[in-house]
């Protein structure tokens, strides 16, 4: 039955012998496919990269306004420590400086060459990954993260984070717009284009758990209720206005609460509103739509799994998981998403 199967989509003169051509046949499969496998895996991961350099330049962003307010030496010293641990980076850090500050924090993070997480370092992965696909990319999108790789080693050269962090992280988040601009505007959408779009959705999901984990820890609110820290009122609003606009939301909060900022209308914005396109349930939209678009024989549990975590976002209320803490909820959305990324590259980029 199965030879069957197989033989009706073979050319008839190919088939010689039973045994054989199906041999020859089943031979030939095994050596494109994990062709297609890298193919898939260096388009995944230069689109996940890109967005890491993006996100790491908003996780430092919002640090580096937050640490400019009005605050002791020991919560300054505090936000930093949460950066490094949201990010999995404190051994590593600790292995090469001896004290947590602003500026061995924001070096670590944007220059050094021996952190992998470094700025440096994904722009440098997106560039390489970006090389070794070029055949499956338009030359926009080519140019555009050679150019984006050149130019930010310029910059570091000439000093930029030194003079205004600011406007490198800034730099940093405009060529990661282009990347993406670029990309949707001249690449066919076909599975080249769905596993880009699966990297950069399920890193965005990733680093917008980790950053509002971190600020919330920042501002002593573990969440089993609205407190909003001992500190005043004002101080809230910057921090909280620090925040949105590290991930493009201040005017979008405004339009769509029309009143103060307030910390658990906040998390409800990154976590829940659909129409965010930096919240975690529009990430997981996105990731599950595109995950359909390139499903295979062995893909069903990772989808089904894509799928439960949405719809859990789709139905969640924003007092429920605040009743629950915010921190261990994210902790299990980041645990989640870290199963989900395996499960796509065990179904799709592995070779088999």
């Amino acid at each position: 039955m199965l030879n069957e199967r197989i033989e009706s989509h073979l050319p008839s003169h190919l088939i010689e012998t039973e045994t054989g051509a199906l041999r020859a046949s089943n031979a030939s499969h095994l050596e494109i496919k994990p062709m297609l496998s890298r193919t898939a895996d260096h388009l995944f991961w230069m689109a996940r990269y890109m967005e890491r350099a993006e996100n790491t330049a908003r996780l430092l962003d919002v640090n580096y306004q937050t640490s400019l307010l009005p605050q002791s030496s020991e919560s300054a010293q505090a936000g930093w420590r949460g950066l490094l641990g949201i990010s999995e980076l404190m051994p590593e850090y600790t292995a090469k400086y001896e004290s947590i500050n602003a500026r061995d924090v924001m070096a670590f993070m944007v220059t050094d060459a021996t952190n992998p997480s470094s700025i440096l370092n994904c722009l440098r992965a997106a560039r390489e990954n970006a090389r070794a696909v070029r055949g499956a990319l338009t030359t926009e999108v080519w140019e555009t993260m050679n150019q984006t790789w050149l130019e930010y080693n310029r910059l570091v050269k000439s000093g930029a984070l030194a003079k205004d962090p600011g406007e490198l992280f800034e730099w940093v988040k405009f060529r990661s717009h282009l990347s993406r601009g670029v990309t949707l505007g001249t690449m066919l959408q076909d599975e080249s284009f769905h596993f880009q779009r699966i990297g950069t959705f399920l890193e965005r999901a990733d680093n917008t758990a980790r950053l509002l984990d971190v600020k919330f820890h920042a501002r002593n609110t573990e969440f089993f209720g609205s407190g909003a820290g001992n500190e005043g009122k004002e101080v809230d609003f910057y921090h909280w206005s620090a925040v949105l606009r590290s991930v493009s939301a201040f005017e979008v909060y405004r339009k769509v609460y029309r009143n103060v900022i307030r910390p658990e209308k906040v998390a409800e914005l990154l976590i829940l509103r659909a129409e965010m396109p930096r919240s975690l349930v529009y990430c997981m939209d996105e990731v599950v739509s595109n995950l359909r678009a390139v499903a295979n024989d062995h893909s069903h549990e990772t989808l089904r799994r894509a799928g439960r975590l949405r719809a859990d976002l789709q139905f969640s209320r924003i007092d429920e998981i605040v009743a629950t803490g915010l921190h261990a909820y994210l902790t299990q959305f980041l645990d989640r998403v870290g199963d989900l990324g395996y499960g796509i590259s065990r179904d799709f980029l592995m070779p088999a």
